[in-house]
């Protein structure tokens, strides 16, 4: 009983507001224009980061948590993140390396599970 009264339920209908909201985007991307699934995962990273770099993001992570790191625009902000943390180490070479250190457990997550996923799905092209 005492661990359902430790949750904070306001910040987990934040996270499901947030994260559902970035998932609705993109589905109504994907129905309604003609760019494609992996378009619109580079529009989401390049934002995540814009967003992160400018230390905008931050912000919607202490309002959503893990609706708003989870989902790619997190990705990117995370990546932007690991950057400038990088140059401030090692200097210009830090650009380069920060990003893929901050985000090494996500990049090998997602290399694992895409590859699980190839095994199992059958995918199709989408129609122009």
């Amino acid at each position: 009983m005492d661990y359902f009264q430790s949750i904070d339920w306001m910040t987990m209908l934040n996270c499901f507001i947030v994260g559902g909201l970035i998932c609705v985007i993109g589905q109504i991307l994907i129905d309604k224009t003609k760019l494609t699934p992996a378009r619109i995962l580079v529009v989401y990273v390049t934002l995540g980061a814009i967003l992160g770099g400018l230390g905008i993001y931050k912000y919607l992570i202490d309002f959503a948590g893990c609706g708003a790191t989870v989902p790619l625009t997190g990705f990117g902000a995370n990546l932007a993140k690991g950057a400038i943390e990088g140059v401030k180490e090692q200097g210009l070479l830090g650009a380069f390396i920060g990003g893929v250190k901050a985000s090494a457990g996500g990049i090998a997550a997602a290399v694992f599970f895409g590859y699980i996923a190839s095994l199992v799905a059958k995918p199709k092209i989408k129609k122009q």
